[in-house]
Formats: structure tokens, C-alpha cells, sequence
């Protein structure tokens, strides 16, 4: 929440190597890069913005710069995101709305990413 208004969010925003590397292993597998391809058109139709923090401007090693997904190959982590500006809404129920709104619509890449990339070593070493 800013002064410009709200803004949720979720997925892989700063990954560690490990997870950078398992997505991007997730991404060039014809399985489960198509079913990524799919959940994320579904949510850009739902409204969603799918981005990543940072993208390669080619393909990252390893991996030929015609790939069907180089798009998703070449952001460093996958985000979904959506903002609404300010406004009378936000002191209702109807901002609570809207984040469960996106969280629902958001589930299905987060769980893609839950499945596919998971926790850094560096999380499960700590804890």
C-alpha cells in the first residue's frame, strides 16, 4: 500500500541460483513449460500482470534463443502482480475483496512454482 495505492503480489521475485535454475529447468521441459505457458495466459486474462524483477536480453546459457518459451526463459523469477490507484474503496471490504480476488487468480502459478522450483537450499539449511 502506497500513496498511490494498492498493490499485491506473488511468486518468484529475487530467486536464489538453485531456484533460478529449477525454473528455468521447469520452463524448457515440455511439460511443464507448456502447462506454464497456459496458467500464465490464463492469468494475464484475468487481469494479471506477469512479470519478472529482472530479464537476460538473450537467452541464458544453455539454452537456444528460438526456445518456444524464451520469453519466460529469460526472466530471472516470475511474479504476478496487480495494482488498483487510490481510492474511497480502499477503507471498505472491497480492498479485502480484491486481494483475495488476486490471490485466488494468482493460485495456480504459485502452486506451479511451489511444484517446479520450491524453497532455496539456503532457506531449508537455515531452518
Amino acid at each position: 500500500m502506497s500513496a498511490d495505492g494498492l498493490g499485491v503480489g506473488c511468486g518468484l521475485y529475487h530467486p536464489a541460483a538453485d531456484q533460478l535454475d529449477r525454473y528455468r529447468r521447469a520452463v524448457a521441459d515440455d511439460r511443464t513449460g507448456r502447462t506454464l505457458t497456459r496458467l500464465v495466459s490464463d492469468a494475464r486474462a484475468s487481469g494479471l500482470d506477469v512479470t519478472a524483477c529482472e530479464s537476460l536480453k538473450t537467452a541464458p546459457r544453455g539454452h537456444p534463443k528460438d526456445h518456444p518459451r524464451i520469453e519466460l526463459l529469460r526472466q530471472k523469477g516470475l511474479v504476478a502482480w496487480r495494482e488498483w490507484p487510490v481510492g474511497a474503496w480502499l477503507g471498505t471490504r472491497k480492498a479485502k475483496d480484491r486481494v483475495v480476488e488476486f490471490l485466488d487468480a494468482a493460485a495456480p502459478l504459485r502452486a506451479w512454482l511451489d511444484r517446479n522450483v520450491g524453497d532455496s537450499e539456503l532457506d531449508h539449511e537455515r531452518g
